[in-house]
């Protein structure tokens, strides 16, 4: 009976190869939910399970819109049966997209598995791959937000995987970037947590030891009020933006108790310190939280037509999980325009040298390429998206997050994939990316930091080093976060103010300060073409050179125990 079930209730492909090289999996899946991550332990991936309960979904889709599902975060199980009528030429899954981590078996078999979220990413599956009836079951690990397999999942000959894995910006020129913006060492400053003081004055008093660590940009998390309605936590998070004109009191050093004269002394005490690292030979950029505001900004109540609303009218949050802020409706052009011009009046009047742009990939692109065109008549500025799809590139964003590479430093470090996996990695990336494209590599963030675990808690001291080390010398932008020249080991909340201490040894910030300095110094980190070697331990050694003229260097990084 389970063998009639497991027939009738997967639906199936046929696939011919002599007539087909690909085939779309796109359609019926059955689903499960794994609230309780049994379903490794169960063997839900093999052959003999009966599948008769699970719900019948169709991907690609985030399973947020699957019935009853509109909240879930967890581990969730997709199956359906692919047959084969003849051996032919090798096969590979294609997945353009999974949120967030994905475990891939065919026939009861591990075929392989993919962490990070969002990167296209193909496997291998001739190990398992059989004539006649084959078994696909996809255990996707999701984290937080929209989860599921949301972009489309193909079976294609291996010869012609790259013609999947190239997007339609391949080949095609990046925007072209200041010389200040390819050679930057980027240090994120949580403002809370940098100091004791917690505001301006405390950062600007250690601007000269940011400049011996090597540091070139700044970068500010939001600097603006705090809503207070719905606000989470006892201050709440900087990315519940009170006044896009405005400045945190929290950062300021209050001259007396008249509201305006605070407000127009915290700005008095942003404009000293972004003039003390002008003058220290760095740029400032700050963070920008263009999706959504909070639910006390004026906005809301002298344009609510700005605003994004539900089926009875109601301004509502970008989703449910962020119940602090009210998102914000793009289709307005009234709003891109009083968005563009306060970001003009930051980098021209106030002098800030470029924006970090937050969820950069929930706002429209169009929005940002005409926002960088206008800031382009001002100054050369840094844009950076919070996000990591290849189009941000064209006419926008000099930078775009490296996800791939830091969610693949736990399973590296651990020895759960080959070192190989990096090369896939950047294989991936110089087939989506367009060409000049630069990446922002780290180890961590505020958000890995405040939501995960701190990057010396998951790596431990060696593998911090190691994982600082290559995100320094693989191409790219490195970015260090608060506290982790350090190797901070507290979770640093985004709502709390927790401070970092400083007295912990500095073995990681030297790591840092050395190859800072050589980045200035070698135009092969910032600018050289990077060149695999092979080893005789590839799978726990990799290594590579990066050359640029004259200039030449030479990695080894040993990922074993």
């Amino acid at each position: 009976m389970k063998s009639f079930l497991l027939l009738t209730s997967l639906f199936l492909v046929m696939i011919s190869s002599s007539l087909a090289q690909r085939v779309s999996l796109d359609g019926e899946w059955l689903f499960k939910v794994d609230s309780t991550k049994a379903g490794v332990d169960a063997k839900w991936f093999a052959e003999s399970v009966d599948r008769s309960s699970w719900q019948k979904v169709q991907t690609p889709k985030f399973w947020e819109e699957y019935p009853r599902m509109s909240t879930y975060d967890g581990w969730g199980w997709f199956a359906r049966t692919v047959k084969i009528e003849k051996a032919g030429e090798p096969m590979s899954l294609h997945f353009a997209g999974v949120d967030d981590d994905a475990v891939v078996w065919i026939n009861g078999i591990e075929v392989g598995s993919h962490t990070g979220y969002s990167d296209p990413f193909a496997i291998d599956v001739n190990s398992a791959l059989r004539v006649g009836e084959n078994l696909v079951v996809v255990l996707v690990k999701d984290y937080a937000g929209g989860g599921g397999i949301y972009k489309p999942i193909t079976l294609i000959e291996t010869k012609h995987l790259d013609e999947l894995l190239k997007s339609e910006f391949f080949g095609t020129p990046a925007l072209k970037s200041a010389d200040w913006v390819k050679d930057a060492s980027i240090y994120s400053v949580y403002l809370r947590s940098f100091s004791k003081e917690g505001n301006f004055a405390g950062l600007e008093k250690r601007i000269p030891e940011l400049k011996e660590l090597g540091v070139t940009v700044l970068w500010l998390m939001p600097v603006h009020p705090v809503g207070v309605k719905n606000r989470k936590g006892t201050l709440g998070s900087p990315y519940a933006v009170q006044d896009y004109y405005g400045i945190n009191p929290e950062f300021g050093t209050p001259a007396c108790r008249n509201a305006a004269l605070w407000r127009a002394g915290t700005m008095r005490d942003f404009k000293k310190l972004l003039a003390t690292v002008h003058k220290s030979g760095m740029k400032l950029i700050i963070d920008l939280v263009a999706n959504h505001t909070s639910w006390d900004n004026k906005l809301i109540n002298e344009h609510p037509e700005w605003f994004t609303k539900d089926a009875k009218g109601n301004i509502g949050p970008p989703n449910d999980d962020w119940t602090d802020v009210a998102d914000l409706d793009y289709s307005k052009p009234a709003l891109r325009k009083y968005m563009i011009d306060m970001m003009k009046w930051w980098a021209k009047d106030v002098g800030i040298d470029g924006f970090r742009c937050d969820v950069a990939e929930l706002v429209p692109t169009d929005f940002w390429n005409d926002a960088r065109k206008e800031l382009s008549t001002i100054k050369p500025v840094m844009m950076l998206s919070e996000g990591s799809i290849p189009e941000h590139h064209a006419q926008a964003f000099d930078l775009t997050y490296s996800w791939n590479v830091c969610d693949v430093l736990d399973v590296l470090l651990k020895g759960k994939r080959p070192v190989t996996l990096l090369d896939e990695i950047f294989k991936n990336e110089r087939l989506q990316f367009p060409v000049g494209s630069l990446r922002m590599r780290f180890t961590t963030n505020h958000d890995k930091n405040a939501w995960d675990a701190p990057a010396i808690t998951k790596y431990g001291l060696d593998g911090l080093k190691l994982a600082t080390v290559l995100i320094n010398t693989i191409p790219g932008v490195p970015m260090i976060y608060t506290g982790e020249e350090a190797a901070n080991d507290k979770k640093l909340s985004l709502f709390e103010k927790v401070d970092v201490d400083w007295s912990r040894s500095r073995d990681v910030g030297d790591i840092y300060r050395k190859l800072f300095l050589l980045r200035k110094e070698n135009k092969a980190l910032s600018r050289g073409e990077m060149i695999r070697l092979t080893t005789s331990f590839e799978k726990d050694v990799y290594a590579f050179a990066r050359v640029a003229g004259k200039d030449k260097i030479l990695v080894v990084l040993n990922f074993s125990s």
